[in-house]
This record gives C-alpha cells, structure tokens and sequence, in this order.
C-alpha cells in the first residue's frame, strides 16, 4: 500500500495547501489513502462541519485530531454523520467519538488511531498513559486490522521517539504531529516501523508555528498589549510524509515538502 499523511492542516493556508497538491499528489504517486491531520483546520483551532468537508474534498480519506478536538463544539455533528474521523484514543472511554477508525483499501484494512502524548502537554481532558493505551488497543483490536498507523500528537521530541520504539514492529507507521516544524529524520526502525518526529504543519511558514508574526510576539512581551491568536495566511506550504509498505511493515518512507517558503522536496 502506497498512502500519504499530511500534517497539521492550520487554518485557511493549510485547506489551500492540502487542495492545491493532495489531488496531484494522489495522481502522480498513485496513492492508495490520505491521512490529514485536521485539528487546526478551523482557523487555526479546531475543526467545524464545513472545514471538515474541506478536507474531506481535498481527498483525505481518514483526518485525525489532537489537543484541540472539542475548540469547536460543532465537531459532535460530525461524528453523528462519518465514520472517518479520529480522536485522542487515550480520552476518557466516554468520551463522544472514537480514538480510531478502520476503512478498507485495496483489499487491506487500513487502521488509524491517534493518541495524545502528556509531556508539556495542555488537554481539556484527563488523559489515559498514551503507552499503555497503545498497548491494550493492539491487544484487543489487532485481528481487526491488516495495517496499522499511528499519529502521536506530542510536544517533546524524546516522548516521540520512545512511542516510536515502543511500537517498532507492531505499527507500519508512527508520525509525530503537533509542534508544526518538519523534523529530518524520516527513517524505518529496525523492526519495519515508518518513524517521523513531526511532519511538520500544512500551512503558512512565514508565521509562528502557524499564527502571525505580530499576535505570537505580543505573548512574548513584544509589543503594547497581548494580542489574541490569529493564523498566518500569507503563503501555503503542504508538509507530508509518503509510505510504502508491505502488509503491517514500511519499504519506505520519504517527506514532500511542496510550496511557498520551505525548500521543496518534490515537484508536480
């Protein structure tokens, strides 16, 4: 299987971003699914109905979350109506929503969950150890799936690398997301694991992790008064990973970087 994971889509950069090169991305490679991380996606906080169909429209077969799940209450009616979208697996159990999904593609049962680290990490709601987490859903799910992917949304890089490891051999693919700054270490473990740090953000890497300039030096004490966040929308720069593998085992992993700022790794 041959599929695309694009991360943090922030706010209307990232929603052009991910429309402007998923669909030629798709062409080109062949691909056989698209994950999109979409927790930003809604002006930078959350995800509604409408930029959840977005996404959906730019080809994204399976989005995933993070620590800003519930920033849009009108998330609830999207899971009242699809089936593809995935929140932190270690929130409470009766939390509304599910912590992954399962969607047939060429045959295979391709599973996505998504688990919130703890480190520096700020949740809405008390969170289950993500480790121990993993590990009971492997145990209690793994006849249910051929394929298994994993977005770790954590802060710190050494909590990434050990959920990495953790699960080298029992996941074809383990990507960090959340801090909006593409890592270079693309690489498969030694057990056929896929293993990226953090994909880096979709969207506009003229800002501050995806917010302008001018509201993120205001909470640093730069300037007269503290602004309220706004997202950056000057440029639009897709950063994703593309995975081979082969049955529940990475041949390969690579980063596309596509766009305005950032060198590009590729070209359409």
């Amino acid at each position: 299987m041959k599929f695309l994971f694009c991360g943090d889509v922030m706010g209307q950069s990232g929603r052009k971003a991910v429309a402007d090169y998923v669909p030629k991305l798709r062409e080109k490679y062949a691909l056989d699914a698209v994950i999109m991380n979409g927790e930003n996606a809604a002006h930078g906080l959350g995800l509604t109905p409408k930029t959840y169909k977005d996404l959906i429209h730019a080809g994204a077969d399976v989005v995933t979350m993070g620590n800003h799940t519930f920033d849009k209450m009108d998330i609830v009616k999207i899971w009242a109506d699809e089936n593809v979208l995935v929140r932190p697996l270690n929130y409470p159990s009766d939390t509304v929503g599910k912590g992954y999904q399962i969607i047939e593609v060429v045959g295979q049962r391709l599973c996505v969950v998504q688990v919130l680290g703890r480190a520096f990490m700020h949740s809405k709601l008390e969170l289950a150890d993500p480790f121990q987490s993993m590990q009971t859903f492997i145990d209690e799910h793994q006849s249910e799936y051929d394929i298994l992917v994993v977005d770790y949304h954590a802060e710190t890089t050494a909590e990434k690398v050990v959920m990495g490891y953790f699960l080298d051999g029992k996941a074809a693919l383990v990507v960090g997301t959340h801090t909006h700054i593409p890592t270079n270490d693309a690489h498969v473990l030694p057990n056929g694991t896929a293993y990226l740090t953090d994909v880096g953000m979709c969207g506009d890497y003229t800002s501050v992790i995806g917010m302008t300039r001018e509201t993120a030096f205001s909470h640093f004490g730069l300037g007269t008064e503290r602004m309220r966040f706004e997202p950056a929308t000057e440029s639009s720069t897709l950063c994703a990973l593309l995975v081979e593998t082969e049955g529940n085992k990475a041949i390969s992993c690579r980063p596309i970087i596509l766009g305005d700022t950032l060198e590009n790794t590729d070209k359409i």
